[in-house]
């Protein structure tokens, strides 16, 4: 395509898409449906998660409060205390939870994850034709591909009964994981120039233990890395309708289409760079604090590092430390403190506990150094991206499949979300826009002349916070 046609094109475009920013104050719009105080616009009425970080006073004023991550009415650090203490893994059980409502007796949980187990090998021909014949270079649009691609092998797509469309999601929630794991292996080979290692799942094994198994060469993991990583699942599969890819799943849902459409679409949300992948830039923003921060162990270097990191003086100069501050969460996020406590013990197992020891510095150092620096009345903390791609680093996980492993969680959560959304909703999203453009009058072919096309000056896309929208 001629880059000139192009660049011509779009710079009529932008020149006519500019809005005036105080007209968003003018007519009181919610942008990015939040209000000025940062808490999100009711729209909806969900049963299946909550994340607290605030309570609303007599005065209608925000209270801080340390964070809860609500599982269909019960904390989620209740369920990994359980998990830990019956030395069983966790995920099937949360998504069980979030798609029916009820924690799972020993015999529902057993026959669930026996269901699950036999439907991770995705269907014949499947691989070849859908994932090695079309590989991409990110794995999150391999995984839409793979959900759009479903359709075409269900036999009955179209049927919008609860009951077929629980059948869905629990194949998509059994599937995600070897979609991902496939889609690894093809972009290593057509991509990276690497080996292609596609291993069958084993109906056995649970979802972490699974995913280890299929990116891995040698099939080979311990106890304690499946077990991390299986914590990890249930931290990130559910966090309240507000998230970015659960509201697109109510909201597609909605139009009543069908389910792969809707799955398709969550996970084009949490592709965005704004949503799914934070812990990514935590991990480049260490590798440059790595670099430059000579002592691991002295406070007094990492601090003056941080300081530069906030004064847009260091790494990519905005301004912002990765993985601190949350939307919600102000004072703690529970997925954190969990993920930092269980980490802690892989660290010890990888030798990398100089390294672990750097994080717990950063943890207590960065939010006062961002207090101080920029003050207001909001205090934040350390949010649950910060370690999870420490965890994932340890784990030997490639980068790219950090957002994939997010989705991989996820799907428990979006699938419940859309049963949600069917059963109660049961209305079209339909929200309101203000037309500001004004009429014209229109003007005939042989009358038309090319306007000067004003320079445009784009706005930083960057998110002006330290958190991730989820």
């Amino acid at each position: 395509m001629d880059e000139n046609i192009i660049k011509r094109l779009s710079d009529i475009a932008m020149s006519n898409d500019p809005i005036d920013q105080s007209l968003y104050e003018k007519y009181d719009v919610k942008r990015g449906l939040r209000h000025a105080d940062g808490r999100g616009v009711l729209v909806g009425l969900t049963s299946i998660g909550d994340a607290i970080g605030y309570e609303i006073d007599k005065d209608d004023k925000k209270v801080a409060v340390p964070g809860r991550l609500i599982y269909r009415g019960y904390n989620v650090e209740d369920i990994v205390h359980d998990v830990e203490k019956s030395h069983q893994y966790g995920y099937e059980q949360v998504a069980y939870l979030l798609l029916f409502g009820q924690l799972p007796t020993k015999n529902q949980l057993e026959e669930f994850q026996e269901l699950l187990g036999r439907l991770r090998a995705l269907p014949e021909y499947f691989t070849e034709d859908m994932i090695m014949k079309a590989p991409s270079s990110d794995i999150m649009n391999k995984i839409a591909r793979g959900v759009l691609a479903s359709y075409s092998y269900d036999p009955d797509p179209e049927n919008r009964d609860i009951s077929n469309i629980l059948r869905q999601c629990i194949e998509l929630t059994s599937r995600f994981s070897t979609l991902a794991a496939y889609g690894y292996q093809a972009k290593r080979r057509y991509y990276d120039g690497k080996s292609m290692y596609i291993h069958n799942p084993k109906p056995e094994l649970c979802t972490a233990e699974n995913f280890l198994r299929l990116i891995r060469s040698d099939k080979q993991y311990t106890p304690l890395e499946a077990e991390l990583l299986d914590l990890s699942l249930i931290l990130h599969a559910e966090h309240g309708g507000g998230n970015n890819s659960s509201f697109t799943i109510h909201v597609v849902s909605s139009a009543d289409t069908d389910t792969y459409s809707a799955v398709a679409a969550a996970v084009g949300s949490l592709k965005g760079s704004r949503h799914g992948g934070a812990n990514i830039r935590v991990m480049e923003m260490m590798d440059d604090i790595k670099k430059n921060v000579k002592d691991w162990a002295n406070e007094s270097e990492i601090r003056n590092y941080l300081v530069r990191i906030a004064s847009k003086q260091a790494f990519d100069r905005t301004g912002l430390i990765y993985g601190q501050g949350h939307g919600v969460y102000t004072i703690s996020d529970p997925r954190a403190t969990l993920l930092r406590n269980k980490a802690s013990e892989l660290a010890k197992e990888k030798g990398v506990e100089e390294e672990f020891h750097l994080y717990n510095i950063i943890e207590r150092l960065a939010p006062d150094v961002l207090f101080e620096l920029h003050g207001g009345k909001k205090r934040i903390c350390t949010n649950v991206d910060f370690y999870s791609g420490f965890v994932y680093s340890m784990l030997g996980i490639p980068r790219e499949l950090y957002t994939p492993l997010f989705a991989i969680s996820r799907i428990a959560g979006w699938s419940a979300h859309r049963i949600e959304e069917i059963v109660a909703g049961r209305r079209i999203y339909r929200p309101a826009y203000k037309g500001i453009a004004g009429e014209r009058r229109y003007v005939p072919m042989d009358q038309r002349v090319e306007n000067k096309i004003l320079q445009v000056k784009q706005e930083d896309n960057r998110v002006p916070t330290t958190g991730p929208s989820d």
